[in-house]
């Protein structure tokens, strides 16, 4: 099954509102080889639209492992929790940074189950905060998202 394209006018109003950060890892695409995707929160196949409020600016990785999902487990509780969405929820409710800044921290059902379904702390990532963090590229200063 074909897509249509996301036009590009579209595609810059979701890299401007998010700040050119995946609005998930909180990677900044300006320091990436590649550009970044434009994720659909609700996949299409569920029912999603190419409108703006369904759009969120995502790195490769996070775009890849979230993939269709809407849903994870809780690795406390066990129970199954929506995972975040970058349009409903605010990144600092479900997240905070380690002390040492290097790791994403779930801090609710929802913050937990998106660390573990989307692996927002694979080793390739941490490396990369550590490297950014030395040139003072890290951590993204504030919620770049709202």
């Amino acid at each position: 099954m074909s897509r249509r394209k996301i036009p590009d006018r579209l595609q810059e109003q979701v890299r401007q509102r998010a700040r050119h950060c995946c609005e998930y890892c909180h990677a900044s695409e300006q320091w990436q080889y590649v550009s970044f995707t434009v994720d659909h929160v609700v996949p299409v196949q569920e029912g999603g639209s190419d409108d703006l409020g369904n759009l969120a600016l995502a790195c490769f990785h996070c775009n890849r492992r979230k993939s269709n999902h809407q849903a994870g487990i809780d690795p406390d509780s066990k129970e199954e929790v929506t995972l975040f969405n970058p349009r409903r929820d605010r990144w600092n409710d479900h997240f905070t940074w380690s002390t040492d800044t290097l790791f994403i921290l779930g801090i609710s059902p929802t913050g937990r189950a998106t660390v573990k379904v989307l692996q927002l702390n694979r080793e390739r990532v941490l490396v990369i905060r550590a490297a950014d963090k030395e040139v003072g590229r890290h951590p993204p200063l504030g919620d770049p998202i709202h």
